[in-house]
C-alpha cells in the first residue's frame, strides 16, 4: 500500500515511503519494477531523467544501462564520481515496460507523471539542489515547461535559486544527435554544467 505523510521533514524518510510506492500500479499501470533513485542529503547536483530502464529496474539503480554509461562519458565523470555528486531521480520511478512497437520503452502516461511529481516536489524541497540536469524532453518539459529538444539544449535556466541546464537523452532513440550542429548544442550544454559542478566543488 502506498504511504504519503502530509509533509516531510527529512529526505531519508521520504526516501523511506518513495521505496515502496505502488500509486500507479495501484491506478492500475504496468509497472515492471519498484522505484529507482539514488542519493542522499546536501548534494547540490541533481540530474533528472525520464524513467528506468530494464536494468536499472533490475538492479534498483539509476543511469545503470548504456544511457547511463554515453552520460557519464558526456559529463567525463568516472562512475563513482557521477554517484558522489549527483543525486538521480526521474520524472516517473518505476520502469515502465517496452513500448507497445516493441522499441524502446513505454513513455510514461500523463496520469503516471502526475502521480509521481508529488516525490520531485518534495525532493526538490529538502534537497535545495543549486544545479540542477533535466536529461531528455520529457524531463526538460516537465521541469521547466519547455517543448522542443532543439530549444533548450545549451540554454541555462534558472528554477527555485538553481541552476538548471537541459541535456538531450543520450539513449540512441533519437536521431537528434545525427546532426552536426546539434552536437555542437550538445557541446556547449555539456561546458555549461561542467562549469557549474567545478564552481560547486570549489565551494566545498
Amino acid at each position: 500500500m502506498t504511504r504519503r505523510k502530509a509533509s516531510y521533514r527529512s529526505l531519508v524518510s521520504l526516501q523511506r515511503d518513495n521505496r515502496v510506492c505502488r500509486a500507479c500500479v495501484e491506478a492500475g499501470y504496468p509497472l515492471e519494477s519498484l522505484p529507482v533513485f539514488e542519493g542522499r542529503p546536501r548534494q547540490k547536483a541533481m540530474i533528472f531523467g525520464q524513467a528506468p530502464g530494464v536494468v536499472e529496474g533490475e538492479e534498483r539503480r539509476p543511469w545503470r544501462g548504456r544511457a547511463g554509461r554515453t552520460l557519464r562519458r558526456w559529463l567525463e565523470l568516472e562512475e563513482d564520481a557521477f554517484y558522489e555528486i549527483f543525486y538521480c531521480a526521474s520524472v516517473t520511478r518505476c520502469y515502465p515496460g517496452r513500448g507497445a512497437a516493441g522499441r524502446g520503452d513505454r513513455t510514461p502516461t500523463p496520469r503516471e507523471i502526475a502521480l509521481c511529481r508529488f516525490w520531485r516536489e518534495w525532493e526538490l524541497s529538502l534537497l535545495r539542489p543549486r544545479l540542477l540536469v533535466p536529461v531528455g524532453g520529457l524531463a526538460a518539459r516537465e521541469l521547466l515547461g519547455v517543448r522542443s529538444v532543439s530549444d533548450f539544449v545549451g540554454r541555462t535556466y534558472e528554477l527555485d535559486g538553481a541552476v538548471a541546464i537541459p541535456l538531450p537523452h543520450p539513449s540512441g532513440a533519437s536521431s537528434w544527435l545525427n546532426d552536426a550542429a546539434n552536437r555542437a548544442q550538445l557541446e556547449g550544454a555539456l561546458a555549461l554544467v561542467r562549469a557549474e559542478l567545478r564552481v560547486l566543488a570549489a565551494a566545498g
